[in-house]
């Protein structure tokens, strides 16, 4: 059996040898075959000389140096698409979620599951940044349906077979949790522990987690183009209520001045509305076209102890 740890880094040169330390560490002892492969998405730090440097000494460390940055769904779906082991284990290389983790995910993947999640037992991070992940987690479910676990951690392990489902997933809006979901297979879950971040900032800021899951609800649900004709019915409901109402006060003679305010401001409220739900609607259109484009969904421009990767096994 061997082991792929994927791992997408993006300005991570403070971290990055420390974590490359501490999973040697951790697997070395276990007599598993594994290989890490990381993914860059851009960086221009030392973190791919780090890794060049550790790679010229060890062929079990791989490196994808996309051309730009992508993003990190994109970097994620690269790292996972090099990764030749039967089982992957997905993880970031801040040490939050910590290397000695992984027996535990080994012996978990092991009870007849496809899929295991990891989720926190407790974030450790400040009150801000835990904050805006409950509100980011709390607006997913809620306009997504999808039933992703509470406190869920960026570690996570699953096998070839939900690997190769999830790169037939080649759409160009990735969100990751989102398309795990959707692939469903035997799923498990387990609790880990977490540490506060090694070294550095996280890139997951707020403004970058809202727009993920503004990218999620566009790709995982139509509530926005529901919500647009729900609203739409409501204001001309409202509209023709207010029309008949003028007619009959004016036949019933009730003298009354409107005004010419009321007026604009009705139109204005009308132009508004539709301007606005013309938006959410191009958004999708926006969306469809970039899928239908076919583009890549990313540019790699080296590999190091890495060929090209082969088509997805099996359906």
């Amino acid at each position: 059996m061997r082991l792929s740890l994927v791992v997408p880094v993006y300005f991570e040169q403070e971290c990055i040898a420390r974590f490359i330390a501490e999973c040697r560490a951790v697997l070395d002892p276990l007599g598993i075959e594994y290989e890490m492969v990381f993914c860059d998405d851009g960086s221009s730090d030392r973190t791919t000389a780090i890794i060049r440097e550790h790679a010229l000494s060890d062929l079990r460390i791989r490196l994808i140096e996309l051309s730009y940055n992508h993003g990190k769904q994109a970097a994620v779906s690269a790292a996972i698409a090099h990764a030749s082991g039967e089982l992957l284990l997905y993880m970031d290389p801040d040490l939050q979620d910590p290397p000695e983790e992984i027996p535990r995910f080994l012996a978990a993947i092991g009870n007849d599951y496809d899929l295991v999640f990891g989720v926190r037992s407790e974030k450790k991070d400040r009150l801000l940044n835990r904050v805006f992940s409950r509100l980011f987690w709390a607006t997913l479910e809620k306009f997504t349906g999808l039933e992703i676990p509470r406190g869920l951690a960026v570690m996570r392990i699953f096998n070839r077979r939900f690997a190769d489902q999830f790169l037939r997933y080649a759409e160009q809006n990735r969100f990751i949790e989102g398309i795990f979901m959707h692939i469903g297979m035997r799923r498990g879950v387990i609790e880990i522990a977490q540490r506060a971040r090694f070294a550095g900032v996280s890139k997951f800021n707020f403004r970058r987690k809202m727009a993920l899951a503004f990218d999620a609800i566009l790709d995982f649900s139509e509530l926005p183009l529901t919500l647009a004709v729900k609203l739409g019915a409501w204001i001309s409901a409202l509209a023709l209520a207010a029309v008949l109402t003028v007619v009959a006060l004016k036949l019933a003679l009730v003298d009354f001045q409107a005004g010419w305010p009321s007026l604009l401001s009705l139109l204005l409220l009308g132009f508004g509305v539709q301007l606005f739900f013309l938006g959410v609607a191009a958004l999708y259109v926006g969306r469809i076209y970039r899928e239908v484009k076919g583009r890549p969904l990313f540019s790699i421009r080296a590999l190091v102890n890495l060929s090209p990767p082969d088509p997805p096994r099996g359906g």
